[in-house]
């Protein structure tokens, strides 16, 4: 087998043997010109760098490119990407350079790839992209000040036993001051490896936390039934159910109860799916504490 992941024009490239390979980049050669740049040390602005088995992903030249383009290159780091005691709203004078606020927003976007940690926050600043104020400028400030003290930091990759999938799920009910709509994330290991996050705004109002709750749960699920595919197409299908952990009680019950209740009349037919995951399987929706929620992170201020 064989896997080839381009991108324009760059390529990582790999077989399940070292002879295979070879054989595929000298046919690749006959047909176009490209260099071979040996084992993956670097990919699209990701740097990967090999312990044994493992694999740590950093931006860390990124990051150094953030910080001068947004002239911070010598600024003071903070301890925290967002401040824990006040939310974003749409008040505020507008920014003088809205369109340097959005330049370094979507950086930022690009740098939660290896930077799950900044994940919120960034969606935080990136609500508020069409029309920036001050408040929010001095939030993704924040965040460029915590980058500063957080540069050696990325994502380490290794092999685990038994590389089982499992969700966490959460979501911060009514958590926007302005629309009172709710915040889902999620955080999906394989193994002990952590290998997809979201933080994003729900697009409609949840009538209840139980509401907003399945919500989240409903993303992690569609999450975790694409990774499954993925993994299948692999040729490496996981044998055992995914678990998906909720902190809600209400949305742990509703995934099995067939029963419409009062409270989920009004909630969309699609999010029922989650059901029919149940239902064949592929996946295990349990309660779990707030405490042991990793979720948590990308709904809230931490």
């Amino acid at each position: 087998m064989a896997f080839l992941l381009l991108y324009v024009d760059d390529i990582v490239l790999r077989a399940s043997s070292l002879s295979f390979l070879q054989r595929i980049i000298t046919a690749l050669r006959w047909e176009f010109s490209m260099t071979d740049m040996g084992p993956l040390h670097h990919f699209l602005g990701v740097s990967v760098q090999r312990h044994g088995d493992s694999l740590f992903l950093s931006q860390r030249q990124f990051m150094l490119d953030i910080l001068e383009r947004a002239g911070m290159l010598n600024c003071k780091p903070c301890s925290t990407p967002v401040n824990t005691h006040a939310k974003l709203s749409g008040d505020g004078v507008t920014v003088a350079d809205s369109t340097h606020y959005r330049s370094i927003a979507g950086a930022l976007q690009y740098l939660t790839f290896t930077c799950p940690n900044i994940a919120y926050a960034v969606q935080q600043v990136c609500l508020y992209m069409h029309d920036p104020r001050e408040p929010h400028l001095g939030a993704m400030k924040r965040i460029l000040h915590y980058l500063q003290g957080t540069l050696d930091l990325g994502l380490h990759l290794h092999r685990t036993t038994p590389a089982d999938l499992i969700v966490y799920t959460d979501a911060d009910w009514a958590g926007c001051p302005d629309t009172c709509k709710s915040t889902s994330g999620y955080a999906v290991f394989l193994g002990d490896n952590l290998i997809s996050w979201s933080s994003k705004r729900q697009p409609i109002v949840s009538r209840s936390s139980a509401e907003a709750e399945y919500r989240a749960v409903a993303n992690g699920v569609a999450e975790a039934c694409w990774l499954r595919q993925l993994l299948q197409e692999f040729h490496q299908p996981l044998r055992h159910a995914t678990v998906v952990y909720c902190d809600n009680v209400s949305a742990v019950y509703l995934s099995t109860n067939p029963v419409q209740h009062q409270r989920t009349k009004h909630v969309e037919i699609d999010l029922h799916f989650v059901r029919e995951r149940v239902a064949l399987g592929e996946v295990r929706v349990l309660h779990v504490p707030t405490t042991s929620q990793y979720a948590d992170v990308f709904t809230k201020e931490r």
